[in-house]
């Protein structure tokens, strides 16, 4: 090895000085700073839990203290023949509203049906308008404390609410009420101060809560609303697990929709909006709110604007809501009552049910009358089927002979069945047409019993005192004399056992199957379906209890006049 050369660096000192100056920071850094550096960052972390901890408190103070004052702050009384509530001098809102004519329950103490709650109760549920402002300008908040010129809103005299921002902005909020469920609430702001300002109209129906307790395949509960002419549905849970949806440059409406109430927001004449849907969290509390925002006025100094929203809160009467859609010129209101994708076919139904209604004051009468129609309607094709059903029947002997016959040879039998068939005229199919048809027309008037708030509490005869619901008596405990609770799936009323005997009945008149297995199935079908039909609707069984009447009474007289015909020939 060579020596190192005179002048030349010692690289191995240099390296072992280097080494040992790392591990000495390193060791510094390990030992010493990082234990000082999470001692101080715990201390951090206990004074800034601690102050959490106390601005939660003096929130949660500040909460109640609003809260009580809220509380016990001045209201204005809402008094109509169909709407009974109050306003909100503190914010302004619409948030106390109970529906005059509809009850809770079929009982006789019933109270009204609450539609809103103030914000402070457990299910609050409102609807609140006003105005955003850019950075600087003062505008009401939801604690603003508004004055009224009068203490009773009523159909025939509107309420007008003012406050002044001190800053030469003065903000008045009109608010009037039709004689159903029509809210229109004009704002207006005037500007005295020197320099124009730029606002936001906005409105807001926010709701702690989803009334999902009797969740329901077969219609929407939630937010929903028409955006350019489309309808959007949300669900509750779409919003607690996607987040929330936005629409931008919208015309149309949004709302909250339960099966038989509505809260919808109405922007005014040609107002486009950005809408919002969404959800949040009021401490252990599901919230969900559906918003609008207005484009941006300008107000000039000296001058004032207006803006306009609508409220509809109440029961969605399909009448009403046609009246207000033509009124108002509001898209697709009547989609806020679910008539589902048979719109075409749900919607004439439940008119010609309401007609029929208006002629002999009972829906249960209408059904029965809507029945008649819709076998007036099908009469061709059903005339066709039970002729053909008829004839086969007429036919059992001849086959009973060749299935003697061919009973070794199961493809001579089907093509001498088939000969026969083709010289009889006989289409062993055409028996499946009627029902095929009625699938459609059963369902759509099961959406229509289901979901219009006409057919709640609409009572029949009898025992039968509404049609919206099962029938209330039950075989199992001898229709109410025995002291029984009966489980669920052990209800069965009158209706279903009036039902199931006209499916037996009609059974009859039909040619079994060839097939002994597909003859037991049919044969098991009246009592499958009285336990189904059990849980359903009372008027959907009547209807269909009846339907199958008149079906025995056609298909009797096609087999008595084939009978009469064939005994001619013969």
């Amino acid at each position: 090895m060579q020596p190192t050369a005179p002048g030349a660096p010692d690289f191995k000192n240099l390296l072992l000085a280097l080494l040992f100056a790392t591990t000495i920071m390193l060791g510094w850094q390990y030992f010493f700073e990082r234990p000082r550096q999470e001692a101080l960052r715990a201390e951090q972390e206990q004074a800034a839990s601690e102050q959490a901890k106390l601005e939660q408190e003096k929130n949660i103070a500040k909460a109640e203290v609003a809260e009580d004052a809220e509380k016990t702050a001045a209201r204005i009384a809402i008094n109509s023949k169909r709407l009974h509530g109050s306003i909100a001098l503190t914010g302004g809102r619409i948030d106390t509203l109970t529906l005059a004519k509809y009850r809770d329950t079929l009982e006789d103490d019933s109270g009204e049906v609450v539609l809103l709650r103030p914000r402070y109760e457990e299910q609050a549920y409102f609807a609140e308008f006003g105005v955003l402002g850019a950075s600087g300008v003062k505008v009401p908040t939801a604690s603003t404390v508004w004055k009224a010129d009068r203490d009773v809103l009523t159909p025939d005299q509107p309420v007008t609410l003012s406050w002044d921002n001190g800053a030469g902005l003065t903000f008045e909020k009109t608010i009037s009420l039709d004689r159903n469920y029509m809210f229109t609430v004009s704002t207006r702001v005037i500007n005295k101060s020197a320099g124009d300002v730029q606002l936001y109209p906005y409105g807001l129906i926010s709701r702690n809560y989803a009334d999902v307790s009797k969740h329901y395949m077969i219609m929407h509960e939630g937010p929903l609303g028409v955006s350019n002419g489309v309808l959007n549905d949300v669900t509750y849970e779409d919003l607690r697990e996607d987040g929330a949806q936005k629409f931008k440059d919208s015309t149309g409406w949004i709302g909250i929709t339960d099966k038989y109430w509505l809260t919808a927001l109405i922007p005014g004449d040609g107002m486009q909006f950005d809408a919002e849907y969404k959800y949040s969290k009021r401490g252990e509390t599901d919230a969900y709110q559906v918003d609008l925002r207005g484009e941006p006025v300008t107000i000039a100094a000296g001058k004032s604007s207006d803006f306009t929203m609508r409220l509809f809160a109440g029961a969605k009467e399909v009448k009403l809501l046609d009246q207000y859609r033509l009124e108002y010129d509001i898209p697709l209101f009547d989609r806020a009552v679910d008539f589902g994708s048979l719109y075409f076919l749900t919607k004439p139904i439940f008119l010609l049910l309401t007609y029929f209604h208006a002629l002999v004051g009972n829906f249960g009468l209408a059904i029965l009358l809507l029945t008649v129609v819709i076998k007036l309607v099908l009469f061709p094709l059903a005339n066709k089927s039970y002729t053909s059903m008829s004839q086969m029947k007429l036919l059992v002997p001849q086959m009973t002979e060749l299935k003697e016959r061919y009973a070794d040879d199961k493809l001579k039998m089907n093509q001498a069945v088939i000969e026969l068939y083709k010289k009889e005229g006989v289409n062993p199919m055409s028996g499946c047409l009627p029902i095929l048809i009625q699938i459609p027309v059963f369902f759509a008037l099961y959406k229509v019993l289901f979901v219009t708030i006409e057919m709640r509490h609409a009572p029949f005869f009898g025992w039968i005192h509404d049609l919206s619901a099962p029938d209330p008596t039950n075989v199992f405990t001898l229709f109410g004399l025995v002291p029984w609770d009966a489980p669920g799936f052990l209800h069965i009323g009158i209706w279903p056992l009036i039902m199931c005997a006209t499916m037996v009945m009609q059974q009859r008149l039909n040619p079994k199957p060839a097939d002994p297995v597909q003859a037991a199935v049919i044969g098991y079908m009246p009592y499958i379906f009285l336990f189904l039909f059990a849980s359903f609707p009372a008027g959907l069984v009547i209807y269909w209890a009846w339907n199958n009447s008149l079906s025995i009474l056609q298909q009797t007289f096609m087999m008595r006049s084939l009978k009469h015909k064939n005994a001619k020939k013969s």
